[in-house]
C-alpha cells in the first residue's frame, strides 16, 4: 500500500481506503455484521488505514461496525464519518448547531470511540454552506477534543468551493471517476493550494465502471441503482454519477478497447484516479472481501501511459460531458 498526506490534516493516509455505504442498506442487501466485520479487516490486513462511514448508513450500524473493527486493531486507523442527513425534511432551515452536536455526539457513541478523525458534512443543502455559525460549531467541538479534524461532502464544485473558505476545513470528499472529470479542471488545483485534502467517492460510477453491469443487469427494488436514477430519493449523481446507461454503455465499450492489457477495467479506474497527485485517498466500497482484495491491487499498477490517459478524455467527452460536465 501507498500513502499520502491528505491536505491540513498532515495524515498519511492509505491511498486506497475503504467506503462502507456499499456493506448495506441502498444496495439492496441488509446489513450483515458479520460480512461487515471481515470486510473491514480484510482492508487493514492489507494496509488501508483511512475507512468512511456515516450515521445514515443502516441507522448506525455501520458506524458501530467500523468502530468495533478499529477497536479490534493495535495500528492507527483513520475513522471518518460524516453528519447532517438524518435532518429531514433535509432543508437548509433544519441544520442547527444544536442539531448537529447531538448528531457527533451520536457518532461517538455508535462508534464507540472518544474522538472521531473526521467528521464531514453529509451533502448539505446549498446554503449551508453560507452560515459561519454551523462551521463554528466543529471548531468548538475541535477545541473540546470531540474530533480532530473536520471536512465536507459535496455534490457541486462551487460547495466545496464555499467550503474551503473556513480555516476548520481540511477536507473535501467529492465524486470524481472516468465518467465524472470535471472536477480535475480547476478544482483540483484550488485545493492543492488551499492545503485541503480529497477524498474520491464514488469512483467507479455505482459499478459501472467496472464494466461487469449490462443492458440485461437487474437490480432489487431497494437498490439506489434501481429507485434513484431521477434523483427520487438524493442526488441522482450519486447513482451512476448521474450519467444515462444508454450513454454509458458504449463509452465503457471503448474503455475496454483502450485500457487494453491483463487488469480489468476497475482496477485500471481506481488507477486513474489515483494518477492525480491532489488526490489524498479514493474510497471504493465494497460488498464481499473478495472486493476489498481486488480494489487494493489498484495502487501498485503501474502507471497509466500518456496515451491512456488522453484515450480517457477522448472517451469522455465523446460519450458523457454533455450529459454531466455543467451539472455538478
Amino acid at each position: 500500500m501507498n500513502y499520502r498526506v491528505l491536505g491540513k490534516t498532515d495524515w498519511q493516509v492509505s491511498e486506497v481506503g475503504l467506503g462502507t455505504w456499499q456493506v448495506g442498506g441502498g444496495w439492496g442487501s441488509a446489513f450483515e455484521p458479520k460480512k461487515a466485520n471481515q470486510i473491514l479487516h480484510t482492508a487493514f490486513d492489507l494496509g488501508v488505514n483511512f475507512v468512511d462511514t456515516a450515521d445514515v448508513y443502516d441507522g448506525g450500524l455501520s458506524e458501530a461496525a467500523v468502530g468495533k473493527a478499529v477497536r479490534e486493531r493495535g495500528e492507527k486507523i483513520f475513522i471518518a464519518t460524516k453528519c447532517g442527513r438524518r435532518i429531514q425534511p433535509h432543508v437548509n432551515e433544519g441544520y442547527t448547531p444544536e442539531r448537529l452536536r447531538k448528531h457527533v455526539e451520536d457518532s461517538l457513541r455508535n462508534l464507540g470511540v472518544e474522538q472521531i478523525d473526521l467528521i464531514q458534512l453529509h451533502c448539505p443543502p446549498g446554503p449551508v454552506y453560507l452560515r459561519s455559525e454551523i462551521f463554528s460549531l466543529f471548531e468548538d467541538l475541535k477545541r473540546e477534543g470531540k474530533i480532530a479534524a473536520m471536512g465536507v461532502s459535496v455534490e457541486r464544485i462551487n460547495e466545496a468551493m464555499t467550503a474551503m473558505k473556513y480555516d476548520i476545513v481540511s477536507t473535501v470528499q467529492i465524486i470524481f471517476n472516468l465518467f465524472r472529470q470535471r472536477p480535475a479542471e480547476v478544482f483540483f488545483r484550488h485545493a492543492k493550494v488551499n492545503n485541503v485534502g480529497l477524498i474520491i467517492r464514488v469512483p467507479l460510477a455505482s459499478g459501472l465502471l467496472t464494466g461487469k453491469i449490462t443492458r440485461d443487469t437487474h437490480f432489487s427494488r431497494d437498490d439506489h441503482r434501481y429507485f434513484n436514477r431521477e434523483g427520487k430519493a438524493f442526488d441522482k449523481g450519486e447513482t451512476f454519477s448521474g450519467v444515462p446507461l444508454d450513454k454509458a454503455f458504449p463509452a465503457l465499450e471503448e474503455l475496454k478497447g483502450k485500457f487494453s492489457g491483463n487488469e480489468e477495467l476497475a482496477l485500471q479506474a481506481l488507477r486513474w484516479i489515483l494518477m492525480f497527485e491532489e488526490v489524498g485517498t479514493v474510497i471504493p466500497g465494497a460488498s464481499s472481501p473478495e472486493q476489498v482484495v481486488n480494489n487494493v491491487q489498484a495502487a501498485n499498477l503501474p502507471l497509466l501511459s500518456e496515451s491512456q490517459m488522453k484515450s480517457a478524455q477522448t472517451v469522455y467527452e465523446k460519450y458523457i460531458k454533455e450529459e454531466v460536465h455543467g451539472n455538478w
